[in-house]
Formats: structure tokens, C-alpha cells, sequence
């Protein structure tokens, strides 16, 4: 039954994504030209939000954990495993009063309706890993960017998805420039549980009935720990958050 329902249920779902891209790509062109930051934010706001609810289609029950007061009169540096596409979201959901702002590779900011335009107008960091310099060089700017507002950025230290659920060993390179450009920034782990399954058989068709849940974590003050120590300790929590699901690999430690 489920299988069926999975080959019945994915090109609604795939309709519905397509869709939710246009439209809000034409609402963003619309909000930012015309009335500025404020507004683009609010339509990448319900962006996340419309994007989360067309899980629904998929019979995906998606819940939120965790609820530690974040202050809003410092940057945050949210550190998250990364599982899938569909990662940006949950965290653009979870921390939209917090301005999320993201370190993205250079490709997604060109030819994806919503996405490309919301990195490229929102105040995201788009690196070139081919290009260490560039990607220094766009990170430092965007710690800058985020210690001088206030906001929320937002970083996959892992360096790419993990298609099977298994976190991989963290990157320091990315938090350290981050810390020094933003130095009063608050670290807030925060944990993907389940997105990787959504395309653990490929693109077509999508499981149905999926737990997906996401979890903010309890704040870090980063400057009680020499740096190697932090990200282990993120990890460490993180891969503990996962425990549950099985998708954990032996603790290691950080170069």
C-alpha cells in the first residue's frame, strides 16, 4: 500500500514544490524591488513555511523540538548537520525572528527559482570551494555582515550532505573565521533528523509517512572553550540528538 501511495502521492508533491518556487520567486522579485529588505524577508518567511507544509502531501509528520531562548541583541551561529536539500526550511522556519542567513556553494545561487534569488538578495555567503581564497574571503565578509545586525547564520560544517543519515566529521575552517569576524556570536547546535530518507531511494517515488523532526539544542558560549574542543563538543551533541535513529558513526576527533 505505501508503495503505491508513494508513486501515486510524489508528482503531487513535486507539483506542488515546483509551484511553491515560482510563485514565490515572482513574490520576492515583487517584495524586494518595490519595498525593500522587510518585505523580501516576510515572503522568504512563508517561503519555509509553504515549503515545510507541502511534506504534508507526502503524509510527512514533522515536528519541532527544543525552545531555548535565543537572544536577539547578538549574532547566533547555528551549526547543523545536513542531510538533504530540504534543509533550508526548517532552519529558515525555526530562526526567522533571528534574520537566518546561510554559507552556501556558489552553483545554488544561479537558475533555481526562490532559492538562487532569496542567496543572492537575502545576505547569504556564496563560497567557490574550488576557490579557498574566495570562500575565506566571502566568509570573513559575511561574519562581518551578521555581527553588525544581529543575525543568524547559519552553517553545515560537515561540507556536504550526508545522503545516508551518518554525520560526518565536522570542518573547523568555516566556525573559526566565522568566530573571528563575529566574535560575541552565540553557537546554537541544531540537528536534522530524517531528511535524508525523503530521497534515500532516489528522486522518484518519495517514501509516505515519514517522522521528520528537528531539534534546537542548547546554546554554546564559545569563548569557555579553545575551538577544537567547541566543534567536537557540537558534534558530540548532535550525534548524540541521533542516536535514536542509527545513524551514527564512532566519535572522532577534529584537524
Amino acid at each position: 500500500m505505501k508503495k503505491a501511495l508513494s508513486f501515486l502521492l510524489s508528482p503531487f508533491f513535486y507539483l506542488g514544490f515546483g509551484l511553491i518556487l515560482v510563485v514565490f520567486h515572482i513574490l520576492q522579485v515583487i517584495a524586494y524591488n518595490l519595498f525593500g529588505y522587510p518585505a523580501h524577508k516576510k515572503v522568504v518567511d512563508m517561503l519555509n513555511y509553504a515549503t515545510l507544509k507541502n511534506l504534508l502531501i507526502l503524509g510527512a509528520r514533522v515536528s519541532f523540538h527544543g525552545n531555548p531562548e535565543l537572544p536577539r541583541d547578538r549574532p547566533l551561529i547555528v551549526i547543523s548537520n545536513h542531510q538533504s536539500m530540504f534543509d533550508i526550511p526548517p532552519l529558515g522556519w525555526r530562526f526567522r525572528k533571528h534574520h537566518p542567513k546561510y554559507v552556501s556553494k556558489i552553483e545554488l545561487g544561479r537558475n533555481i527559482p526562490s532559492i538562487s534569488y532569496n542567496l543572492r538578495h537575502g545576505g547569504s555567503a556564496l563560497i567557490d570551494r574550488k576557490n579557498v581564497k574566495q570562500a575565506l574571503m566571502e566568509v570573513i565578509r559575511f561574519g562581518k555582515y551578521i555581527a553588525a545586525n544581529n543575525y543568524a547564520a547559519c552553517i553545515f560544517p560537515e561540507g556536504t550532505r550526508g545522503r545516508d543519515g551518518i554525520l560526518k566529521k565536522f570542518k573547523i575552517s568555516g566556525i573559526d573565521a566565522l568566530l573571528k569576524t563575529a566574535p560575541n556570536a552565540l553557537i546554537v547546535p541544531f540537528v536534522i533528523d530524517g531528511n535524508y530518507r525523503l530521497f534515500e531511494n532516489g528522486f522518484f517515488p518519495l517514501p509516505v509517512g515519514l517522522k521528520i523532526r528537528y531539534t534546537v539544542l542548547d546554546p554554546i558560549e564559545p569563548q569557555q572553550m579553545p575551538l577544537q574542543e567547541l566543534i567536537l563538543k557540537v558534534e558530540n551533541l548532535i550525534r548524540k540528538e541521533l542516536e535514536p535513529a542509527g545513524v551514527l558513526e564512532p566519535a572522532h576527533g577534529n584537524t
